[in-house]
């Protein structure tokens, strides 16, 4: 019977991972009795198996929970490590790989007290272990040394104490196995602790600045090490009984191993398939978030970026924080923008699942996320850096005493047709749909070919992710804000076909759009109003900016005026989609649309001045009656 299944063994693993594979080869033997034994063989391996993925599958949790125990959290960020979910890979702050093993640990700055635990040394595929900005004491266990795949170690700012590990930089393991190395080692953080003793110099150690170790006034530097010893030419009698003794136990393990493959075969296998369910429970079902090609920052990747968030490095302030300049450590340039107003704990998921709808959007128009980063008390958006800024920016570049020229007017024709694009693609390609809700000119940016790209999209829900029972909060920028936005709360495609609208007039004019109505002489004239009659009166030098001075088509500018107008209706069920409108500037339809729409505007006319003919005001009607006059002083 064991030769039997010996045999089934090695069958099993010459065919493969599968067991599907590893049945149809078994039903290749003539005898049926055969066939029930290797049911059974595979049977026997199957209950092995369920006991070593127990084990197996704890262990990392278990390590997590151990470190759990030691932390006082205030703030309890720590509250879905539930011990009774064997799988860590579902709890927040922690990141696993595709075979559910954790390789990232995110606990910066959240204002934890407590101790390392060596048990974090048995995270074998760790590959980022964050924990800065925290109040941690005591040392640094040995057992880190085992984290042969560790990428990241930042325990920047806390309180630990003693040597640094010589395990970190070389590490030696007992019995037969060899020198192992930490060399995928890249960034470490020791300093502002109280460590003290001798910095170590080999491994990853010597790739690093004194700045990973300063703010420890106990530490000192260890001398250069002498040149290594001439190799000898031959091995004493101990050496090669040793080596005997090595060989041997090299075989007796390479034996263990093959008998122990199909168990391991089938364990990843298991874990590689996704498990089949034979019941249904009905309810909600969280969703699985995928990010694709977006990357996750830690906090002190992206401090050190932006020199720690200076002040200098300000792009510009906005409704959902400060953008800063950045530079990460491969040397790109990225934009990076501060969320305000998330300093509460809880939605992380919910702010993943926004996050993935925000990177699925990919046009041309529309600004790249490259990645993000959340801790306990921080969010934070990662961008490339546009060039030339945003289109405000350069629309009152002489009124910022910034060098750069100002616009043309065919770069303004380009950017107007540009963002319309984008948000075409928002509205319309997206699902579910993206609305802005700020579109204006400061939320156009532009890159080094003056290629316009729309920011900032996504960010009013994903700022609300936790107010499930509001979600008609106004946002935007005074003077962009459709009226049916401004009384209801409620926003649509047709909100932002209203402030690009606006923005379009921003394009023309080169003044903000809370500055458009100064441009009226006369108070009482509504701006749309007084645009209107500029066009009808061919007044366009009034209305165009005069920095262009005089260099545009004049049948252009009407155009863009008429589309403006159109995209600013009050009603807004009649404003176009921005398909349309990207059609309109494309030269498709305008000028039907725009003699349909005046048509309807004599229509409206003629009906207000009949309406006052029938209903003449009672001369001691309060409709007469100023301001001051209705109510005095009280």
């Amino acid at each position: 019977m064991f030769k039997e299944a010996h045999d089934l063994i090695i069958m099993f693993l010459l065919s493969g991972i599968n067991p599907v594979s590893s049945l149809r080869k078994i039903s290749q033997f003539p005898s049926s009795k055969m066939i029930g034994r290797a049911f059974l063989v595979l049977l026997w391996l199957d209950v092995q198996l369920q006991s070593l993925l127990g084990v197996a599958g704890n262990l990392e949790s278990d390590a997590l929970i151990e470190f759990k125990n030691v932390l006082y959290s205030p703030n309890d960020v720590l509250q879905s490590w539930d011990s009774s979910l064997a799988d860590p890979c579902t709890w927040f702050h922690v990141t696993c790989n595709n075979e559910n093993s954790v390789t990232r640990v995110d606990l910066g700055n959240a204002n934890l007290t407590g101790q390392l635990v060596a048990a974090l040394g048995k995270l074998p595929n760790l590959q980022y272990l964050e924990l800065y900005g925290n109040r941690l004491s005591g040392t640094i266990p040995d057992e880190f040394g085992n984290l042969t795949k560790l990428v990241t170690l930042d325990l920047y700012s806390n309180n630990l104490i003693g040597p640094i590990p010589n395990s970190f930089g070389n590490l030696q393991l007992l019995g037969y196995l060899s020198l192992t190395s930490v060399n995928a080692l890249q960034v470490l953080d020791l300093s502002h602790n109280n460590l003290e003793g001798i910095v170590p110099i080999d491994g990853s150690f010597s790739k690093f600045t004194n700045l990973s170790f300063q703010g420890n006034k106990q530490l000192s530097y260890a001398p250069s090490p002498p040149p290594p010893p001439p190799a000898a030419t031959s091995s004493p009698p101990s050496a090669r009984i040793n080596k005997t003794r090595i060989i041997a136990g090299g075989v007796a393990a390479g034996a263990a191993l093959l008998f122990a493959a199909p168990t391991l075969l089938i364990c990843l296998w298991r874990r590689s398939s996704p498990p089949v369910h034979f019941f249904d429970i009905p309810g909600e079902e969280e969703p699985e978030v995928h990010f694709g090609q977006l990357k996750k920052f830690s906090l002190r990747e992206l401090q050190v970026a932006t020199d720690n968030f200076s002040p200098k490095n300000i792009l510009g302030r906005g409704g959902f924080g400060k953008v800063y300049k950045g530079r990460l450590a491969e040397g790109s340039l990225v934009a990076v923008k501060r969320l305000k107003e998330e300093h509460s704990q809880g939605g992380e998921l919910q702010f993943q699942t926004e996050l993935e709808m925000i990177s699925l959007a990919v046009h041309r128009n529309l600004l790249k996320l490259i990645g993000f980063c959340m801790t306990p008390t921080e969010r934070l958006l990662v961008y490339p850096y546009m060039a030339n800024g945003s289109v405000a920016s350069r629309l009152r570049a002489i009124e910022c005493r910034d060098s750069q020229p100002p616009l043309g007017w065919p770069t303004r024709k380009h950017i107007a047709l540009g963002a319309a694009r984008g948000l075409a693609y928002l509205h319309e390609q997206c699902n579910p749909k993206i609305i802005h809700r700020d579109v204006k000119a400061a939320n156009i940016l532009l890159d080094e070919d003056f290629e316009p790209v729309v920011g900032d999209f996504g960010l009013a829900k994903l700022m609300h992710y936790r107010d499930t029972h509001v979600t008609t909060a106004v946002r935007g920028t005074i003077g962009h804000i459709a009226p049916e936005y401004l009384s209801t709360g409620v926003a649509s495609d047709k909100t932002d076909v209203f402030g690009y609208g606006i923005m379009l007039l921003e394009i023309l004019t080169g003044q903000r759009a809370f500055d458009l109505a100064r441009l009226a002489d006369d108070e009482d004239v509504m701006l749309l109003d007084w645009v209107k009659g500029l066009l009808r009166e061919r007044r366009l030098e009034v209305l165009i900016d005069s920095d262009i001075q005089g260099n545009y088509v004049e049948e252009e500018v009407e155009q863009l005026i008429q589309v403006a107008l159109l995209c600013t209706q009050v009603n807004g069920n009649e404003r176009p989609k921005m398909s349309k409108v990207v059609g309109m500037l494309e030269g498709e339809g305008l000028a039907e649309r725009w003699e349909e729409w005046q048509k309807e505007e004599m229509l409206q006319a003629s009906n207000r001045q009949n309406q006052q003919n029938t209903y003449p005001f009672h001369p001691n009607s309060t409709s007469r009656i100023l301001a001051d006059e209705l109510s005095g002083p009280r």
